[in-house]
This record gives C-alpha cells, sequence and structure tokens, in this order.
C-alpha cells in the first residue's frame, strides 16, 4: 500500500487521470460498438484521409525541411549540452543505437509484405501497371520513401527539441517544454502544458498499441503457417498476456537489467534473419539492387514527397503514405526521447545528419534483402501471393522463409525476433509514457510502468478482437486518428524551437583571428562605408590585449576577438564623426526569458552552468 500511495504522489494528477480517461473511453467505445466496429474504424479511416490527409503529407516534408535547415544554418553549431561538453557514446556506439531505435516491429511485418504489396497493385497515381519492371523498382522506391527521411525527420523535430531543452537548457524531460519558447514558462506549467502531455500519452500509447497489434497478428499467423496452432480469439488473447506478462517482467527489472539485454539480444537476432537471407537469398542480385534502390529513392524524392493524388480514387494514400505519417508522429515521443537521451554533448549538426541517414541507409538495406527477395521469388516463381492473388501481409515473411534452405528454423527464428521485438516495444512504451505521466522524472515507480505497459497490452487486444476481418485497418485508424492533435503540437514545436534558435545564434559571438607584430595592436580605423562593408559596430584602433573580449598569449603574434554581428538595419553612423550607433530594439530578446529551476537537470545544463557562472561574478 505504501509503494502505491508513492506512486500516485510520483505522478503529475493533471496528466495521469484525463489521459487515464481518454484512453479508457476509447477503448470502452471500441468495445461497446464491436458490432459494427470494422465498417467504423473504415469510416473513420476514410474521413480522416479525406479530411487531414494533405496536412499530414505537408507537415511531415515541412519536417525534413526543418531538420536540414538547423543542420546546415548556423543553428547547426549549437551544442547539446555545455559547451565544452563531449559526446556521452562513441560515433559507432551512438550509430548501433540509432539503428536499434529504428529497428521494431513494423519493419519485420511490412520488410516483405510492402514492396510486394507494390509491386503487384501499384498506386493509380504512380501511373504503371502492376507487376512490371517499372512497378518494381517503384516498390521499392515508395517502400523506401515511406521508411526513409521523412519518418526520421519527424522523430528529429521531438528528439532536437527534447535534447535542447533538457541538456541546453535544463528543462525537464517533457514534451510540454518545446513550447516554451513560444508560449511561456506559466502557460507552458499550466493547463495549455498539461494539454500537451495529455496529447503525447494517448498518441504514445495507441501508437505502441498498433505495433503490438502488427506483432500478435503476423505471430498468430507464424504459428499458423508452421502447422502448430490454428488462430482464433483465444490464440489472440493468450499470445498478447504471455507478451505482455514478459515486458511487465522487463518493466519491473529496471532499465538497466531488462530493457539493455532485451535490445541487445534484438539486434542479434535480427542481423542473423536478414544476414540469413541474404547469404542464403540472391546475394549479388540484392547487392546490385541496394545500390539502385538508393539512387531511385533520391531521384524519386522530390515527386513523392508532396503526393496527395487529389485525382485518385484507390484509397492508396490513406492506406500507406497518411498512415505511416500518422503512425510515426503517434511514435515520436517514444523514439524521440529515446535519441535525445543517447545524443547529450553533440552538435545539432551531428545530431540531425546522424539521425536522419544512419537509420535511413539500414532501413534500406532491410528493406532491400527482404523485399527484393519477395518480388523475385513473385516473378521467376510466382508463389508470394495467396489463393486470391493477393499479398498476405501476415504471413508474406513466412511464405519467402519457406522457399529457402532451413525455412522452418528461420521461421521460428522470425517469430522470436517478433517476439522480443513486441516485449521491447512494450518496456520501453511503458518507461516514457511513465516520465511524460510524472512531468519528465527519469526515476518512476515500478507500479505505474506495469500499469501502461498492461494498459498498452489491453488496447492492442481490443483493437485486434473487435476489428475482426478489418483488424489491419482499426489498427491504422487509431494511429492516425490519435497523432492528428500531436502533428499540430510539433508544428508548433519546430516554429518554437526556430525562436529559441536564432535567438542562441544571434547571442553567440564570432571569434576573429588578427594578427600582430608586438603586443599593442595597430589597425587603421575603417571608413565609414568601409564599417558598412563589415558590417561589425566598432573600429580595431586602440584596442589592446587587455581588454574585454580580447585574448592573446604575449608569445604568439596574433590575438582573438569576439564579435557580434548587428542587422544592417539596426546601425546608424554620423556622417559627419563616422560614430556608430545602434538601435537598442535591435538587440535580440531571450524568448525563455533566463528562467530559473531548483532541479538537478538544470544545474547540469549548459544553461544552469551559465547562470551559476553568472551569480557567481
Amino acid at each position: 500500500m505504501t509503494a502505491v500511495k508513492n506512486a500516485w504522489r510520483g505522478l503529475r494528477k493533471p496528466v495521469f487521470v484525463p489521459a487515464s480517461i481518454v484512453i479508457f473511453g476509447l477503448i470502452a467505445f471500441a468495445v461497446i460498438y464491436s458490432g459494427t466496429a470494422a465498417d467504423a474504424f473504415q469510416s473513420l479511416n476514410n474521413a480522416i484521409t479525406d479530411g487531414v490527409g494533405w496536412w499530414y503529407i505537408l507537415s511531415a516534408t515541412g519536417f525534413v525541411v526543418f531538420a536540414l535547415y538547423c543542420a546546415i544554418s548556423r543553428i547547426g553549431n549549437i551544442r547539446l549540452g555545455r559547451d565544452d561538453e563531449q559526446p556521452e557514446f562513441g560515433m559507432m556506439s551512438w550509430f548501433a543505437m540509432l539503428f536499434s531505435a529504428g529497428m521494431g516491429i513494423g519493419l519485420v511485418f511490412y520488410g516483405v509484405a510492402e514492396p510486394l504489396s507494390h509491386y503487384v497493385d501499384p498506386p493509380v497515381a504512380g501511373r504503371v501497371a502492376g507487376s512490371t519492371d517499372a512497378a518494381a523498382n517503384q516498390a521499392m522506391e515508395l517502400t523506401m520513401f515511406h521508411w526513409g527521411l521523412h519518418a526520421w525527420a519527424i522523430y528529429v523535430v521531438v528528439g532536437l527539441g527534447l535534447a535542447y531543452m533538457t541538456y541546453r537548457k535544463g528543462r525537464p524531460l517533457s514534451i510540454r517544454w518545446l513550447l516554451e519558447p513560444l508560449l511561456g514558462r506559466a502557460r507552458i506549467e499550466g493547463k495549455i502544458g498539461h494539454a500537451i502531455d495529455v496529447v503525447a500519452i494517448v498518441g504514445t500509447l495507441f501508437g505502441v498499441a498498433t505495433s503490438l497489434g502488427f506483432g500478435v497478428q503476423q505471430i498468430t499467423a507464424g504459428l499458423d503457417y508452421l502447422g502448430w496452432v490454428e488462430t482464433d480469439n483465444w490464440l489472440v488473447i493468450a499470445i498478447i498476456v504471455i507478451v505482455t506478462g514478459m515486458a511487465t517482467f522487463s518493466v519491473v527489472s529496471g532499465v538497466t537489467k531488462g530493457l539493455k539485454w532485451l535490445s541487445n539480444i534484438n539486434m542479434i537476432l535480427a542481423a542473423a534473419l536478414a544476414l540469413f537471407v541474404l547469404v542464403l537469398g540472391p546475394t549479388l542480385f540484392l547487392l546490385q539492387s541496394w545500390v539502385q534502390n538508393l539512387g531511385g529513392y533520391v531521384q524519386a524524392l522530390p515527386e513523392l514527397m508532396l503526393r496527395t493524388s487529389p485525382f485518385a480514387d484507390d484509397g492508396w494514400a490513406g492506406a500507406w503514405t497518411i498512415f505511416y505519417w500518422g503512425w510515426w508522429m503517434s511514435w515520436a515521443p517514444f523514439v524521440g526521447m529515446f535519441i535525445a537521451r543517447i545524443s547529450r554533448g553533440r552538435t545539432i549538426r551531428e545530431f540531425v545528419f546522424g539521425v536522419l541517414l544512419a537509420p535511413t541507409l539500414v532501413g534500406s538495406l532491410w528493406f532491400t534483402i527482404f523485399g527484393n527477395s519477395g518480388i523475385l521469388r513473385q516473378r521467376n516463381e510466382g508463389t508470394m501471393l495467396d489463393a486470391s492473388g493477393a499479398v498476405d501481409t501476415n504471413t508474406s515473411l513466412f511464405t519467402l522463409l519457406d522457399g529457402l534452405p532451413l525455412g522452418t528454423i528461420s521461421s521460428v527464428l522470425a517469430i522470436v525476433v517478433i517476439v522480443f521485438f513486441f516485449v521491447t516495444s512494450a518496456d520501453s512504451g511503458s518507461i516514457v509514457i511513465d516520465i511524460l505521466a510524472t512531468g519528465g522524472n527519469l526515476e518512476t515507480s515500478k507500479i505505474t510502468r506495469v500499469y501502461w505497459t498492461f494498459l498498452s497490452g489491453a488496447a492492442a487486444a481490443v483493437l485486434l478482437l473487435v476489428g475482426g476481418s478489418g483488424s489491419l485497418t482499426a489498427l491504422q485508424t487509431v494511429a492516425i486518428a490519435t497523432a492528428v492533435p500531436f502533428s499540430i503540437i510539433m508544428v508548433l514545436a519546430c516554429l518554437s524551437m526556430l525562436k529559441a534558435f536564432r535567438y542562441e545564434v544571434a547571442a553567440a559571438p564570432r571569434y576573429l583571428r588578427i594578427s600582430t607584430t608586438n603586443s599593442s595592436v595597430d589597425v587603421p580605423q575603417p571608413s565609414s562605408k568601409r564599417l558598412r562593408d563589415l558590417n561589425i559596430s566598432s573600429s580595431f584602433a586602440g584596442l589592446t590585449p587587455s581588454q574585454s573580449g580580447i585574448t592573446t598569449d604575449p608569445s604568439d603574434s596574433h590575438m582573438f576577438v569576439a564579435v557580434h554581428e548587428v542587422p544592417q538595419h539596426a546601425v546608424n553612423i554620423d556622417p559627419d564623426t563616422g560614430v556608430v550607433d545602434i538601435s537598442a530594439d535591435s538587440r535580440a530578446v531571450d524568448p525563455l526569458g533566463g528562467e530559473v529551476f531548483d532541479t538537478p537537470e538544470f544545474a547540469d545544463s549548459a544553461e544552469g552552468h551559465l547562470q551559476n557562472a553568472t551569480n557567481s561574478e
């Protein structure tokens, strides 16, 4: 009882209670209307696709532009931590963890099925006939589009914002603080901030539930394909109970003891499965395909990234692109928080390029191995489709493995990989949700972690059971529906972060090295015209190494001068005296207002160290 009371005291009630009510309400709604749930989910899916599909496509592409702008501009020099702080993890270890963040049930579930589906039934907007060479190339371009830069740019928005606000500005590790530069601290700590975290929790839980649903579908389909069981509702419930129990055990054991060894085993098994298909399959063909797939993706990206298909009525965009963007957005707090926690000490430029490129390359290799293998098998043997001539998303992986040596063993390995992904997703998801529900506290109660793990499994079970034959549609619909409000938060987060970044860039000095042959500097005073050309506000005449902002070693023949850029419109030069006057209105205003927090995170952040240095002076 004491543990329960302590867990309750640690929660942020204005977030935990509304989030729980919304989640239970959505689950209850699905149960009450279970008789017509399949039709209801399809109708809702159509309504969302028609109503906000364009918004998802536009915002996802906007996130790519935001990420690249932050990396290429001077913003990329900002360090996610103190200025003298080095990355916590080496480059190779960091890439490996980014890879683990990108791996999930979805890659296993869609590894064969998605490229094969696009090959057999390509989108109308693509103007390519199915089951042709052109369809095969387009299938891989579309798959990499869905799992490439756009997916990871969505994660960059949340991960970059969390890393910046927590490790540089000392804010708690919570979604609400991404909007502080835009809304101010008072609103963020009030009802608006609570609402932001509630939206993040609901979206994350149903995003995780969607992944768990995919995993259960594929596990049951695999066991049925091997002839070991017959799929029914009781089997679905049993698998969810067993795997959720494993996730609960992992949650109780703690991150370092549970999640760490699960993730390591996961990566080894997934790599073994991919290597198995690569070596025993058409190896040379797959290596050639990988190079071409990368080139095709780069070439097709400009045309695909804003395609909304307004004249097409095949529903392809809603079933694939719009679903993916919604699914990624619902997962953004989960993956974003993970990559933020492993990226402390890196510059924004390193963060963006690493997060965008490393998982995209790994994902392209994964889909090449499984997707091109499935397409080639269908072209040569025609054995990858079901009796109705369609792609069975649940069993396509096992159909591919069955055609390779040791098919039964590799199918069992695939099921084990899915189980471990299931456990890892439920475990990690519950921890992230718990952090949000406690206001950013990294040390959360085991009781509340178990609560969120149970709730994720229950949501997945309900969606699968009430969805019936349309369970895939139910999972897709709930993912894109719960991501609608969070997509708005993400767009506002981009504007908020840009406001904070621009202030930091404006306030940060640039350093000039000036050569000299003696201890004093004799630099001719520039004319007014020359001052305008240089866009600097002071003459170097009369400066000495002892003055503020100038550093030098007496033994050196150079010194450094700290220079702050001033906008052209803010500089006024007297034509007679040459005196420079700078408008006070031109000074950059800190959108975070120099706020101070009495927390360990703030004390260890760049902002906390700056405040301490200022107070000590």
